[in-house]
């Protein structure tokens, strides 16, 4: 897969560019409780030279009770300008599990129309793997004016995605398990119903990526699209449990040329909490 500094980029593409002064790389861990892994304890411990820590869960909009809501535009511009983030920076983020939250940064960056942004494939892991170093050092940061302009056809909410359901005009695709989906396995939020958003398909995050945590090539990638009944030539929505792994979608979408696609923001954290909206098992 070739490197795209607005999608995806190799280790190989980072370790070259590492030292190139409009660079900057985040680190954008983040993990369920049952992983039992401290993002911020591990980024200190170790991460890619120059690395900035972008925390997802405090970059969000506190007043939501939903978990990681798209942050107001006013705090993303203020971290990001803490962090030295900002105007004519290409930005790498990467994630400490190959790849899990660091396409939900990616996402956000995109949703605030900052389009020099790539994942690195394989993330962490494969950084140390290919033999490239850590440091533990703080990293140095100036502020950095940065400028925002919010694309809001990238964020559907609950009563668009209700639309959609109802009318079929997108794809509804749910990177939950399998089991999840089916309604199967209980949800891991409490009070949460289980199944799927009538008329969505269900394409497993994991099912996008190769033993290594990369990204599948382009053609097996819209192979696993087209085997999940996902019609590609219509635009497209995806959602998972918190807005989090839809973000793998969305890149993988953008990697085989999909351009029409949005992330249902509050995904089943919300849709599953309200007994108004349908619900569809098996």
């Amino acid at each position: 897969m070739a490197d795209d500094p607005k999608s995806l980029v190799s280790t190989t593409w980072l370790a070259d560019h590492l030292h190139d002064p409009d660079l900057r790389v985040l680190d954008g861990s983040w993990y369920l409780p049952a992983m039992n892994r401290n993002a911020r304890a591990e980024y200190e411990d170790a991460h890619i030279p120059g690395a900035r820590f972008f925390d997802i869960d405090e970059i969000s909009d506190h007043r939501s009770e939903l978990p990681h809501m798209v942050p107001p535009v006013e705090k993303f511009i203020s971290r990001m300008r803490a962090m030295g983030v900002g105007d004519g920076h290409q930005v790498v983020v990467y994630d400490g599990a190959g790849l899990l939250s660091a396409a939900r940064v990616w996402w956000l960056f995109r949703l605030m129309g900052k389009t020099d942004i790539a994942v690195l494939d394989g993330g962490l892991p494969k950084w140390k793997a290919d033999g490239h170093g850590v440091e533990d050092t703080p990293t140095v940061m100036r502020d950095r004016h940065i400028t925002v302009s919010v694309q809001n056809q990238l964020v559907k909410d609950v009563t668009q995605v209700a639309a959609a359901s109802k009318l079929g005009d997108y794809e509804i695709i749910d990177a939950r398990s399998k089991g999840r989906f089916l309604g199967e396995e209980a949800e891991p939020r409490a009070g949460l119903r289980s199944g799927h958003i009538p008329g969505s398909k269900s394409v497993p995050f994991q099912q996008l990526l190769n033993d290594d945590g990369t990204m599948k090539a382009e053609a097996a990638l819209k192979s696993v699209f087209e085997d999940a009944g996902v019609d590609l030539g219509k635009p497209a929505i995806t959602t998972c449990g918190s807005g989090m792994t839809a973000a793998i979608l969305s890149l993988a979408l953008e990697q085989i040329g999909h351009r029409n696609h949005a992330l249902y923001d509050g995904s089943w954290a919300e849709w599953g909490m309200y007994d108004d909206l349908k619900v569809e098992t098996g």
